[in-house]
């Protein structure tokens, strides 16, 4: 079983190794990689770090985002001194903003990491075995699949509480029956190629058939569907947030402060939500470029030509 673990971790370093004269050419890959790997980094550097703390660096954020500035202006506009204005409490939009990025982020992956690990799973078992419990489970996951996404997610996380944990099993719970419909499909078609047939006849058994032979040949398909599901989780967890669902005030969310700035808006205060909803954009951008450039990469059918 180790090796299997060890092979699983290694894969994604094969696979960007050998196809890095693939990957030169994919330049929407490469820009969503900067986007993505920019916004990682200004959520570590810029993240709470206990005690109400945040940022690993003293000036960034130049301010305490949960703070309130006696000698700051109330709803100021954007200026050298703030460069994203300051919101009704006299707090640092821009402080708020760069430390608001690390919970989409964190529940965005933690959730897709969890479908996809789950859902993955039951698929290969069920697309292998068959029968009844193939059965069984393709009605469970259709059932699932059958509600608005969100709609599901916000009914759990109602059911569940507010906050970080819940929000990441309402997100997972939710993208579970997509990773199991690709992982199934795959499995159904891998199952019946020849050198599938090949291991069968020598006396393979059924549990390294699945893992040595199937398994692997499905994860092109997972890979390719998880960057836009990332994107999609990031935009459901700001959802979950506006409707006060994550992290608990004053801390920092780029959804939650959409939420507040959205009364201000008819009085002309549109600071407070246009930086958090440019965030909340860019990064989901990314994760999609990523998605583009991976699905290119993985079926050579919809590459794209080189883009000068």
């Amino acid at each position: 079983m180790s090796r299997w673990l060890v092979r699983a971790a290694l894969w994604p370093f094969r696979k960007l190794g050998a196809g890095r004269a693939a990957i030169r050419h994919q330049t929407l890959l490469k820009v969503g990689l900067v986007m993505v790997i920019a916004f990682i980094a200004m959520a570590v550097i810029c993240g709470p770090r206990g005690g109400g703390e945040y940022g690993l660096l003293p000036f960034a954020p130049p301010y305490n985002p949960e703070r309130s500035y006696s000698e700051f202006p109330r709803l100021a506009p954007p200026s050298p001194s703030h460069w994203m204005g300051t919101d009704h409490l006299q707090r640092d939009v821009f402080s708020r903003v760069i430390a608001g990025g690390w919970a989409p982020i964190a529940v965005a992956f933690a959730s897709i990491a969890i479908a996809l690990s789950v859902g993955s799973l039951i698929g290969w078992i069920s697309g292998y075995i068959g029968g009844w419990l193939d059965r069984v489970l393709s009605l469970t996951m259709d059932a699932i699949y059958s509600f608005p996404s969100m709609i599901l997610a916000i009914a759990l996380v109602a059911v569940i509480g507010t906050g970080i944990t819940p929000m990441i099993a309402a997100i997972a719970f939710v993208y579970v029956p997509t990773y199991f419909r690709i992982t199934r499909a795959e499995v159904l078609k891998v199952r019946e190629q020849t050198f599938v047939e090949a291991a069968r006849a020598v006396g393979v058994p059924g549990p390294r058939l699945l893992l040595r032979h199937i398994a692997p040949n499905t994860v092109n398909a997972i890979m390719a569907v998880s960057s836009f599901n990332i994107a999609d989780a990031i935009l459901t967890e700001a959802a979950l947030s506006f409707l006060g669902y994550g992290l608990p005030p004053p801390a920092p969310d780029w959804g939650f402060d959409i939420q507040n700035g959205q009364r201000f808006l008819q009085s002309g205060y549109w600071w407070l939500i246009t930086f958090p909803g440019l965030m909340i954009l860019v990064l989901s951008l990314g994760f999609g470029l990523i998605g583009e450039g991976v699905s290119d990469l993985m079926n050579p059918k919809r590459r794209r030509k080189k883009i000068r």
